[in-house]
């Protein structure tokens, strides 16, 4: 061996070593019993089992499990038995080693945690559609077999996202979209406010590097600025609570990057328009544990006679925690110098609720804190019953969880007082499928605080919701289109599928009926003549249509069947055509692998000669040069260029991974693309004459197409310009902003749009 080798041998065991004992001082300094052998154990057997491997960065592979047990033991709460399951993560899936082994060596429940990992390892998706479908229905299939399954997988997340700047560009925008998709909102929903804050900004750094560093260059400008703000703002605050002898800290809460971009460009405002960048945290230790709701209230009423509250801007999540356990008391006001600060009141149990989420509880309550998971296991229930449906199609499944990922909260009461949560936007119908399919399938209306209303109402928080229901009613394909909760639409869409498939049966006897009475041959042909001359698609189509009687068979259907075919074996057709053979049942079709040959780990330059002949920028989002973009090979093995924030791509991105491309930019000034622009204002004679001097004269831009109207002394306008890039939008866009009358200038994707 040479010494070169045994030195770097010996620099890497020192790391792991060092890493290892970090990790325990780490545990040891938590209130969970010390079972430090069994760590040490699980440490020995995960270097053993990745001896000798790298990871892309070049430091030993033993590190990464080291660093996913760590986040679980400081960053989210977990024990001894979540810290050894995350030491282990990879070795069943990486080695040799099997579950067996681990269960012989770890016992049944480390085993049982490894092994729910290693099911969904390789993050969410495979490369086809229905892979992804069924990865991430074992995701959360596991998820509610234990809990600590998704923690220790957010964890092992969060370690790969904090190392994702040694991957492959293409690489990069998979695993940042993914974890923007998918694993962000799951950790929100688990109460890990922490970690799904940084998930969101380490992706927000790989996908727009530019616009993270321009917010954060921005943030560290105004700092000094919002420390003054904080000072000014606290200091009476300070004085009352010292007076009211309790004990508590003051904190700073700034907007993170992320959440920054994400409010401009919902809300098309610039930086320095967003008005809650900071938000004050009171984290109190309370007198007695008993107290600390009233404690809560004490704090709002005195520091309220400081400053006036915002009258509709009180949220109190201490009497009805989020479903995620969340509880605080959030209330915002005016400060003295015209300003609107949010401030948030919570105990000490509570922060830590609200950082660590559902882990947070098992410090608090002996035994495991199971009757806080009470909301927890409902939201589980939910996605099981989801996952009843067998075959969901993987785009439309993913979307359904994402209804009930991202919901914000209200609380309806029932008749007789009980309280529910459901998500924002709800309607009566979701809640009536959220009580019980019955009422669900039969539900004919609702009676809203006492007043009638339709099915498509929808719910505000604090309303008495009673459900009416007939024997009679049954459930409408319209229903689908003012359901919003995952739990309604899944029931909808299965009772649908159900009717459907017995009116096709129906159908599917009263043509075998028709056939036999007129002495027809019952053949392909013979269908298919009768499904063209209905104008209908699809052999089941035509049984459904003939079952609901939209379409009579009659002399019509005799004459163009009169071309009799050859007679064939047609009781074996019969099996066919009308599904009586399990073995022909449709095969899902799998998805094609693109057989162009381009080097995905290569970045792609855009050239004005390669876009004008090998590439597609997409309709969707209209990409034009500077804005940041990926590839995306599609069916036909064309390249298509998507803005990385377009809707769309996010999908391909947690989706099609393997189809990915890294692109960039190499136009120069060239090529003239089309871009839309925005522009509200206030009316004033010779607006339209400054607009077109700004654009034309100053800028010397061709506009190519202009829609201006004027409505009570208010202007909106759409230009549609054509620019070599994002910069000359730029420029446009801080040139408008400068004319007086104009207050919002904004870039909008299709000329018709009208920004939120």
């Amino acid at each position: 061996m040479t010494d070169e080798k045994y030195n770097q041998e010996q620099a890497d065991e020192e790391m792991i070593n060092q890493g290892f004992q970090e990790l325990l001082d780490s545990y040891l300094a938590t209130k969970h019993r010390k079972k430090v052998e069994i760590i040490t154990k699980a440490f020995n057997f995960a270097k053993q089992a990745h001896k000798g491997v790298k990871r892309r960065s070049g430091e030993p592979y033993i590190m990464h499990p080291i660093a996913v047990a760590k986040i679980v033991c400081t960053e989210i709460g977990l024990g001894s038995t979540s810290i050894c399951s995350a030491l282990l993560h990879d070795a069943v899936e990486d080695t040799d080693y099997t579950v067996e082994d681990i269960e012989n060596l770890f016992g049944p429940k480390i085993a049982q945690i490894v092994d729910g990992l290693t099911k969904i390892s390789g993050g969410i998706f495979g490369d086809r559609a229905s892979a992804q479908a069924e990865n991430f229905k074992k995701l959360l299939l596991t998820m509610s077999d234990d809990i600590r399954v998704i923690l220790i997988k957010i964890a092992d997340r969060l370690h790969n996202m904090r190392t994702l700047g040694s991957m492959l560009p293409n690489k990069q925008y998979k695993i940042a979209g993914e974890t923007l998709y998918i694993y962000a909102p799951l950790a929100n929903r688990l109460g890990l406010n922490k970690i799904k804050t940084e998930l969101e900004n380490l992706s927000f750094i790989y996908e727009h590097p530019e616009e993270y560093a321009l917010i954060e260059s921005k943030l560290k400008e105004t700092q000094a600025e919002r420390e003054e703000v904080f000072q000014d703002f606290t200091a009476p605050i300070r004085r009352q609570l010292d007076k009211m002898g309790i004990s508590y800290q003051l904190i700073a809460r700034v907007k993170s990057p992320y959440s920054i971009w994400n409010k401009m460009q919902t809300k098309h405002i610039t930086f320095e328009e967003i008005y809650d960048i900071l938000a004050v945290r009171i984290i109190f230790t309370p007198k007695n544990p008993e107290e600390e709701l009233n404690e809560c209230f004490n704090i709002y009423v005195s520091i309220s006679k400081i400053y006036k509250p915002h009258p509709d801007r009180l949220r109190d999540w201490v009497s009805h925690p989020k479903a995620n356990g969340y509880q605080a008391l959030h209330v915002t006001l005016m400060s003295s110098k015209g300003q609107w600060i949010e401030v948030q009141i919570r105990s000490e149990r509570m922060n830590d609720v609200a950082e660590q989420g559902f882990a947070a509880h098992w410090k608090y309550k002996e035994g495991g804190g199971s009757e806080d998971e009470g909301e927890l296991e409902k939201w589980l229930r939910t996605i099981k019953e989801i996952l009843d449906d067998p075959q969901p199609d993987a785009m439309d499944f993913l979307d359904t969880i994402k209804l009930n990922l991202f919901a914000s909260e209200i609380f309806v009461f029932t008749p007789k007082g009980e309280i529910k949560t459901m998500p924002q936007n709800c309607t009566a119908l979701d809640f009536a499928f959220s009580i019980h399919t019955f009422l669900g399938s039969h539900c004919i209306g609702a009676k809203v605080n006492h007043k009638l209303v339709p099915l498509s109402h929808k719910l505000q928080s604090g309303d008495q919701v009673e459900i009416l229901t007939s024997k009679s009613q049954h459930v409408q394909p319209a229903w689908i289109n003012f359901a919003t909760t995952a739990k309604a639409k899944a029931k909808i869409l299965a009772i649908l599928k159900r009717e459907q498939r017995g009116m096709q049966q129906t159908g599917e006897d009263m043509l075998r009926d028709f056939f036999t009475k007129e002495g027809l041959e019952i053949t392909p042909d013979n269908i298919q003549k009768i499904a063209t001359l209905h104008n209908v698609k699809t052999h089941e189509e035509l049984f459904s249509a003939i079952g609901l009687k939209t379409i009579i068979l009659g002399d019509n259907d005799k004459n163009e069947l009169k071309d009799k075919p050859s007679p064939s074996n047609w009781k074996k057709y019969i099996s066919f055509a009308f599904g009586g053979s399990k073995s022909n049942k449709e095969k899902p079709v799998e998805e094609k692998e693109p057989v162009q040959k381009i080097d995905s780990k290569k970045i792609l330059k855009l050239t004005p000669e390669v876009i004008q002949k090998n590439y597609i920028l997409a309709e969707c989002c209209k990409p034009i040069p500077g804005d940041d973009v990926l590839g995306y090979i599609d069916d036909d093995n064309r390249i298509v260029i998507h803005k990385r924030q377009c809707p769309l791509a996010t999908k391909l991105k947690s989706s099609y991974g393997n189809r990915l491309l890294a692109v960039q930019w190499e136009t120069g000034k060239s090529l003239y693309l089309p871009v839309n622009i925005y522009i509200k204002g206030i009316d004033h004679i010779g607006i339209l004459n400054k607009v077109t001097q700004v654009i034309s004269q100053q800028l010397n831009v061709n506009i190519h197409k202009l829609s201006i109207e004027s409505n009570d002394g208010i202007f909106e306008g759409r230009i549609q310009l054509f620019v070599h890039d994002v910069d000359d939008v730029k420029t446009i866009t801080t040139n408008l902003r400068k004319v007086d009358e104009i207050k919002t200038v904004t870039r909008i994707e299709k000329f018709e749009d009208q920004p939120n």
